[in-house]
């Protein structure tokens, strides 16, 4: 407990957060991978897809909370496909 005056400088788990908050969090690696994806179908799909994959693959949560995971899937799924169809394209084979 804090007294008065005194807050919680001296034990810092009373905050809530114990953990570094440096980067993006995994709701925002998510969604920012969804729009990679959906965007590289159209245009760069060779550069946004990769880039899709990586942010669903870092999006995903270990803990295995499901409904908190699907933007983090779809970004992840579609970035393959989207890589995929980029590289036949480039290859001459699409």
């Amino acid at each position: 407990m804090t007294s008065f005056g005194h807050g919680t400088h001296g034990n810092p788990r009373s905050r809530g957060r114990t953990w570094q908050r440096s980067g993006p969090d995994r709701a925002t690696l998510a969604v920012v991978g969804a729009i990679c994806a959906v965007a590289g179908f159209f245009v760069l799909g060779i550069v946004l897809g990769p880039a899709a994959v990586v942010c669903g693959w870092l999006a995903l949560d270990r803990a295995g909370k499901a409904p908190r995971q699907v933007p983090a899937l779809i970004a992840l799924v579609l970035g393959a496909i989207d890589t995929v169809m980029a590289v036949l394209w480039l290859a001459g084979a699409f």
